[in-house]
């Protein structure tokens, strides 16, 4: 019912889990992900036990074989069962029970395992493994759901598209800085959930990625800006010249209000993508 992909940044240690299905919020019942642990994929006639169970194994030093195996020998209703996992080592494993409707498979390699049920055919996994070793030069998310839409291209669940989710988890990768948890995105019900999951993800990088560069504003970009915030609302007046105290804290609440509090950078510099953003908004030349 179901077609995933469990993976790790072999460069960051980051892991997270892609999926996508013709069933109501998948993301609530398969994708589990504990940053510095290990990510797992728990489908067809879910067991969603398998997630937190699983992440504990691993946490207790268990290898992801050995967690296959003890979910395969514990649970009465493994040849229905459908799984893969990726510990934060990188050692994989993926499980197809011989109960799973046709087509049902998997592949698993270093850093990464793939698997589906009720697919197209075979080409989805193919399609997935292919696009997963294209994208070593991606962030994770953005790898993983490359193969999440490679694998809807190729056919994905033959009886059609309802939802998608991405999550992942990386060292310190979440909201400023303070946790590992880092995208949590789903599409619970829509026509076209894979494409949807990638619209949320470009707003989830708009809104939650630090700045990969910083620079002065040019004197006419602060005068936009200074105009804005007080046609805005932020501001009754504020002096011409220098970055000065009074345009920070009102551009701060404007950074607040447009949740980019993540690419706020003080002292008159600026995230080039937030500009752009807020020009774009707003409107703007300079």
């Amino acid at each position: 019912m179901t077609f995933s992909i469990v993976g790790r940044d072999a460069r960051t240690g980051d892991l997270g889990v892609a999926v996508a299905s013709k069933f109501l919020a998948v993301g609530a019942l398969v994708p589990f992900v504990q940053g510095g642990v290990g990510a797992v994929a728990t489908q067809s006639y879910v067991n969603p036990t398998f997630g937190p169970e699983g992440l504990r194994l691993l946490s207790s030093g268990l290898d992801a074989q050995a967690v296959s195996a003890h979910f395969q020998a514990t649970d009465p209703g493994i040849a229905q069962r459908q799984f893969g996992l990726v510990s934060a080592s990188g050692g994989s494993a993926t499980f197809t029970g011989s109960g799973c409707h046709a087509w049902a498979g998997g592949y698993a390699a270093p850093d990464v395992a793939i698997q589906g049920n009720i697919l197209a055919g075979p080409g989805v996994v193919t399609a997935m493994r292919a696009a997963w070793e294209a994208g070593t030069d991606l962030p994770l998310p953005r790898r993983l759901l490359a193969a999440l839409m490679a694998g809807d291209a190729a056919g994905g669940d033959r009886r059609g598209r309802q939802s998608a989710a991405l999550l992942c988890a990386g060292p310190g990768r979440g909201y400023g800085g303070l946790t590992d948890d880092w995208v949590n995105l789903r599409a619970d019900d829509h026509a076209a959930p894979c494409a949807e999951l990638a619209r949320l993800l470009d707003v989830h990088d708009l809104l939650f990625t630090r700045p990969e560069t910083t620079r002065p504003l040019t004197p006419e970009q602060l005068d936009w800006l200074r105009a804005l915030l007080i046609r805005q609302g932020y501001a009754a007046a504020l002096p011409a010249g220098p970055w000065d105290t009074d345009t920070e804290t009102a551009a701060w609440a404007l950074y607040g209000t447009e949740n980019l509090e993540e690419r706020w950078v003080p002292g008159g510099q600026v995230d080039p993508v937030a500009l752009a953003y807020l020009q774009q908004r707003y409107g703007a030349e300079g």
